[in-house]
């Protein structure tokens, strides 16, 4: 059965790497946080302290895919 992903909204806090990117949670968590290829658009707006939406595996929690900017970014 597939169990589908957990969204959650993180502040980036640095890009130690190409497309790698730190990525806080609410919660005070830091995950590792990757752009899909096909949202590769949003890798020049993906700063130190932009809120990001972020989908995660119910499996890994270390782990996140960034879907895209939240929308209150101030």
């Amino acid at each position: 059965m597939f169990d589908p992903p957990i969204s959650a909204i993180g502040t980036i806090l640095d890009s130690p790497k190409p497309n790698i990117y730190q990525v806080s949670l609410p919660n005070g968590k830091t995950v590792i946080g990757h752009v899909p290829k096909s949202q590769r658009d949003l890798h020049p707006s993906l700063l130190a302290d932009v809120k990001v939406m972020l989908e995660l595996t119910p499996y890994d929690f270390e782990k996140a895919r960034i879907v895209g900017l939240a929308e209150n970014n101030d």
